[in-house]
């Protein structure tokens, strides 16, 4: 299960990651296994739409069982897959880096973590860093 001191762990752990990095503004949401947000930060100066775009990456990465950014990997060829994704999910998977899978240490996935806010190379980074400052794994094409 995850709890909201982990998940409260997890983006306190992708926020300290992108102030090393030097991240623009981010935006932070955890889901549990089950889609429901857990903890959400949005910094200051973080974009409107920061909240939404971090959810739906997270969301995308547990309704397809694979990180965002393998995701859009796989749908950067096939339109068609993509515009029937976005259709059945009426808009709220985000096919872009930043949003990984959370699992415990068996392998089962308990959730995810969005990210938002910057390069989705570099949210995908604060993502993995805040789930390892948690002391959980992740799936990421980033490992």
């Amino acid at each position: 299960m995850l709890s909201l001191e982990l998940a409260n762990r997890i983006v306190e752990g992708a926020l300290k990651h992108g102030r090393k990095t030097s991240c623009a503004p981010l935006t932070v949401a955890v889901l549990d296994a089950g889609g429901h947000l857990i903890a959400f930060q949005r910094e200051d100066r973080s974009g409107i739409l920061r909240p939404d775009i971090a959810v739906g990456k997270a969301w995308g990465a547990l309704g397809m069982g694979t990180s965002s950014g393998a995701l859009a990997d796989r749908l950067a060829g096939n339109p068609a897959f993509l515009n029937a994704l976005a259709a059945m999910s009426q808009g709220r998977v985000v096919p872009a880096a930043g949003g990984v899978l959370i699992h415990q240490s068996d392998g089962d996935v308990i959730g995810a973590v969005g990210i938002s806010g910057d390069r989705s190379e570099k949210d995908e980074a604060c993502a993995v860093a805040g789930i390892h400052a948690a002391g959980l794994r992740c799936d990421s094409r980033s490992l």
